[in-house]
C-alpha cells in the first residue's frame, strides 16, 4: 500500500474515532428522564449523579499523556472507546443512584482519556499531511453527537429497553473503533512531532526558560480553549432560558438560540481548515474572537429575538476553530514530552467548562441573565488578546 493511500486511510480511521466518541455518550442523554424516573431520584440526586461524568474526566484526564506515551495514542483511543461504552451501559442499566454515578464516573474518565488520545493521533496525521485537517475531525465529532442523540430519541420513541439500546450502541461503536485500529499510524508518538518541539522535560536549572517556553504559552492556550468552551456552554445552558424568560420567546422558538450556535459552529469547522491554511491560526482566532465579541455584544446591547439568535450564531462560528488550534499549540510546546501539553490543556479546559455554568448563574441571580451572558463577549475579547501565542501558519510542512 502506498504511503499516500495509508495516510488517507489513517485520516478516515481518526474520523471514525471522533464520530464514535461523539455518538456513544449522546445515546445516553435522551434516556435520562426514564432513568431518573425509574430510580425515583430527586432533581438534586440526579444532578449530583450526572456531575460524576465531569468529575471522572477531571480525575483521569491528566493520566492521558502517560498512557499515550506508554501504549500509543491509537491503542489508548480505541481502548478508551470500549471502556466509555461500558460505563455508559452501566449507567443506563443502573439499579441505584450509586451505580448510576459510578457508571458515569467511569464513562467521564474514559471519555477524557479518549478525547486526548484521538486528538493526539489526529495531530500526528495532520503533521504528515502538512496542512490543517484537525477542524474537520471536530466537525465529524459533532455529526456523531447528533447521530447518537437521534438514535437515543428513536430508541425512546419505539420503547426499546434502555439496556438493549445502550448495549447495541456500545457494541456498534466499539466495533467501528476496533476496526479503525489497523489503519491508524504505527510507531511511537514522537515519530511525527514538529521539529520545534523538544522531546525531553527541561532541566531543573532552567526554570526561567521553561516558564517562557511553555508555561506562559500554555496558560494563554488554556484561555483560548476555555473561552471557546464558555461560549459553547452559553448556547447549551443559557440561550433557551434567555430567549424564553427574558425576551418572552415561545419555547419552540427559544430552542433556536442553541441550534444557531451549534449549527454555525459545525459550518465553521467544515471551512475552518481552509481558513487556517490560508490565513494562519492566529489571524483566524483573532477574527473569531472579534466576531464573538461584536455579535453577542450587539445582541445584548440591543436585545431582540432575531438579534439574539444571530448573535449566538456569530458566536458559534467564531469559536469553531479555537479548541483545535489550542490543542495543536499545546501538543507542540517545546520542553514537554509527547501529549503532555495536550493532556494538560484538555484537563484545564474541562475545569473551565465545569465552572462556567455556576458563575453565570450566580451573576444572573445577583443581576440578570442578560448581564450574566456578558461572559460571552468577554470571552471573545480574551481570545483576541491570548491569540498572540498561536502560530501564524497552520502546521509544519510534512511529507506531503
Amino acid at each position: 500500500m502506498s504511503e499516500a493511500r495509508g495516510l488517507r486511510r489513517a485520516r478516515v480511521a481518526v474520523a471514525v474515532l471522533f464520530f464514535t466518541n461523539g455518538a456513544i455518550f449522546a445515546n445516553l442523554l435522551p434516556e435520562y428522564p426514564a432513568i431518573k424516573s425509574a430510580l425515583g431520584l430527586t432533581n438534586a440526586q440526579f444532578g449530583t449523579a450526572v456531575a460524576a461524568f465531569p468529575a471522572g474526566a477531571l480525575l483521569a484526564g491528566l493520566a492521558a499523556g502517560i498512557l499515550i506515551r506508554r501504549f500509543r495514542s491509537s491503542r489508548v483511543a480505541v481502548a478508551g472507546t470500549l471502556l466509555t461504552g461500558i460505563g455508559v451501559l452501566v449507567a443506563g442499566g443502573a439499579s441505584s443512584w450509586l451505580v448510576l454515578a459510578g457508571g458515569l464516573l467511569v464513562a467521564g474518565a474514559m471519555d477524557a482519556i479518549t478525547d486526548v488520545a484521538q486528538n493526539a493521533h489526529g495531530l500526528r496525521v495532520q503533521r504528515r499531511y502538512g496542512r490543517s485537517i484537525l477542524n474537520s475531525f471536530h466537525a465529524v465529532w459533532s455529526v456523531g453527537a447528533v447521530t447518537g442523540g437521534l438514535m437515543g430519541a428513536g430508541a425512546v420513541a419505539v420503547g426499546m429497553p434502555v439496556r438493549w439500546h445502550l448495549g447495541l450502541s456500545a457494541l456498534l461503536f466499539t466495533a467501528l473503533a476496533v476496526g479503525s485500529l489497523r489503519h491508524l499510524l504505527p510507531g511511537p508518538e514522537s515519530a511525527d512531532r514538529d521539529s520545534t518541539a523538544a522531546q525531553a522535560d527541561p532541566p531543573g536549572d532552567a526554570v526561567g526558560r521553561a516558564v517562557r517556553a511553555w508555561l506562559l504559552p500554555l496558560a494563554a492556550l488554556v484561555v483560548i480553549a476555555a473561552s471557546g468552551s464558555v461560549v459553547e456552554d452559553s448556547g447549551s445552558s443559557w440561550a433557551g432560558l434567555y430567549l424564553h424568560d427574558d425576551l418572552g420567546t415561545p419555547l419552540s422558538i427559544a430552542a433556536f438560540g442553541f441550534v444557531a450556535l451549534t449549527g454555525a459552529q459545525f459550518v465553521g469547522r467544515l471551512v475552518g481548515d481552509r481558513m487556517v491554511d490560508r490565513f494562519g491560526q492566529r489571524a483566524v482566532a483573532r477574527a473569531g474572537g472579534a466576531l464573538v465579541a461584536a455579535g453577542m455584544g450587539l445582541a445584548l446591547a440591543f436585545p431582540s429575538v432575531p438579534a439574539t439568535i444571530a448573535g449566538f450564531a456569530a458566536a458559534g462560528f467564531g469559536v469553531a476553530t479555537l479548541v483545535p488550534a489550542a490543542m495543536h499549540g499545546a501538543d507542540n510546546l517545546p520542553g514537554l514530552r509527547p501529549s503532555t501539553g495536550l493532556a494538560a490543556l484538555s484537563w484545564l479546559m474541562r475545569v473551565g467548562f465545569l465552572l462556567s455554568p455556576p458563575v453565570v448563574g450566580l451573576v444572573s441571580d445577583a443581576t440578570s441573565l442578560r448581564v450574566g451572558l456578558l461572559v460571552v463577549p468577554l470571552a471573545g475579547v480574551l481570545v483576541m488578546i491570548a491569540s498572540q501565542v498561536l502560530a501564524t501558519r497552520a502546521v509544519a510542512v510534512g511529507s506531503r
